[in-house]
């Protein structure tokens, strides 16, 4: 299926502006220019509280975090780990989605903003992503806990579910995975397609693994590579939102597989028409909405 209308008019907008391919850009200007992206969203909906915490990270460091709160009641709390191939990306640069979240799903929703590459390399975000689990289940007791997010998010929402699992961690109620970096390898079918060469390519990709986790043979461990898990059963149940054009859509689509394969619950959509960052397009592509709806409709029955 070929590219839906707004999409198709979206990345027009973006050739306009006559960018250079990510690949060939400074660490700085890619996160000047995810910026820029995020900030096509606008403002998210009101919560009743914001906060801004520190939390401490596994080797002594701390990194923010912001705690949205969309009421005075929440049922329970979504750890939103945002995308940007653990290189780009932001509390700020989250934040209208995780509000549409909160809003949404009547959750606390915690934004953590892991250590990024190539300043803090494979594994600190994983790490960091773990200890904002560790974290939000000492703060916030009793509260169901749901951790998700896009594309490098969703990458750190499998590596925590499995960590948990594997270490008798907080317990998770719900994964939710959307289009998620779950292998070091890039040549599936997804992609050397041409077609989904788009704001996310191969190169890109290429991009954003040399500055996480330059070693090439520590990029199989679990931690980086969650498809490469020797077993996933026993995982919490798992939403999982891939993009037809997307060079990530095989290897979301074969975690999501696997999950299956080793008896977990897994509710699968794949997005026809859609490409890499719809998910977080708050207030530009419609599919967007649709997803958010989706994912929050999941939150609620899990919850």
């Amino acid at each position: 299926m070929a590219l839906d209308e707004a999409t198709t008019r979206f990345l027009e907008r973006l050739a306009e502006t006559g960018g250079k391919p990510l690949h060939q850009m400074s660490v700085a200007e890619a996160r000047a220019v995810n910026a820029g992206l995020a900030a096509m969203s606008g403002e998210g909906p009101a919560m009743a509280t914001v906060e801004e915490v520190s939390i401490p990270a596994a080797d002594g460091a701390r990194f923010p975090a912001r705690v949205l709160v969309p009421g005075e009641e929440p049922r329970g709390v979504v750890i939103y780990y945002h995308g940007g191939g653990w290189v780009l990306g932001s509390v700020d640069e989250s934040d209208t989605v995780g509000r549409e979240l909160a809003a949404r799903t009547g959750c606390t929703v915690v934004l953590p903003g892991y250590r990024l590459a190539p300043e803090h390399r494979y594994p600190a975000a994983a790490r960091d992503a773990y200890a904002a689990l560790l974290w939000t289940a000492g703060r916030m007791p009793g509260l169901p806990i749901v951790v998700a997010g896009d594309s490098a998010g969703g990458n750190l929402a499998a590596v925590v579910a499995q960590r948990a699992r594997d270490e008798g961690g907080p317990a998770i109620a719900l994964q939710v995975l959307v289009y998620p970096v779950t292998d070091c390898l890039l040549d599936t079918a997804s992609y050397l397609d041409p077609a989904n060469q788009l704001l996310l390519d191969r190169e890109a990709m290429i991009w954003f693994w040399d500055h996480y986790a330059p070693d090439q043979v520590r990029r199989a461990d679990p931690e980086a590579s969650p498809l490469r898990a020797a077993d996933l059963s026993g995982l919490p149940p798992a939403v999982v939102l891939t993009a037809e054009h997307d060079v990530l859509r095989d290897e979301g689509e074969a975690y999501a597989e696997r999950l299956r394969e080793a008896g977990v619950p897994v509710e699968f959509k794949r997005f026809d028409g859609q490409t890499h960052v719809f998910f977080t397009m708050v207030n530009v592509l419609p599919a967007g909405d649709a997803a958010l709806t989706m994912v929050a409709s999941a939150v609620r029955r899990a919850l």
